[in-house]
């Protein structure tokens, strides 16, 4: 490589937990750098998450997050004329990067009223192991387990 890798930058903690995954989380859900409108999103559907639940919505929301977070992906990888799926370790970073993309995703395809609302009903459904988010990371275990006779080609 020719230059050095680009410095992550540190976030700042979010206003109500005091937690940087939190803001993370809102940052993913923001478009066009409207962010207090994705805080809003996220402390509303931790709220109804609450209410459906009957436990701490942030805590639901964090074992949702661990449900939705993959352990191993498969990549693609030409040898020979061929392209194999082989299954990879995910790194720490991108496991997040993974499960929050996810629960944001399937969230934004659930049909209710409104984001706030659709975030909750995935956090819920994830928490319990079921809804897209969970699903895709199922798939992707599969996936992986399924190949995993080419594992000896990893880089």
């Amino acid at each position: 490589m020719r230059k050095t890798r680009a410095k992550k930058l540190p976030l700042a903690p979010d206003p109500k937990f005091s937690d940087v995954l939190v803001t993370r989380f809102v940052n993913n859900v923001m478009w066009q750098g409207k962010k207090d409108a994705s805080l809003t999103i996220f402390y509303d559907a931790i709220e109804k998450v609450s209410k459906m639940s009957g436990e701490d919505g942030y805590e639901v929301w964090k074992k949702a997050l661990s449900n939705v977070t993959p352990a191993v992906e498969v990549r693609s990888r030409r040898i020979g004329g061929a392209t194999f799926q082989i299954p990879s370790e995910v790194r720490p970073d991108r496991k997040i990067s993974l499960s929050i993309k996810w629960l944001i995703r399937f969230a934004r395809e659930r049909n209710g009223r409104s984001m706030a609302d659709k975030l909750a009903n995935e956090i819920v459904a994830a928490s319990k192991g079921e809804g897209g988010a969970f699903k895709k990371k199922e798939d992707t275990h599969r996936m992986a387990e399924a190949n995993k006779a080419f594992a000896h080609f990893r880089i």
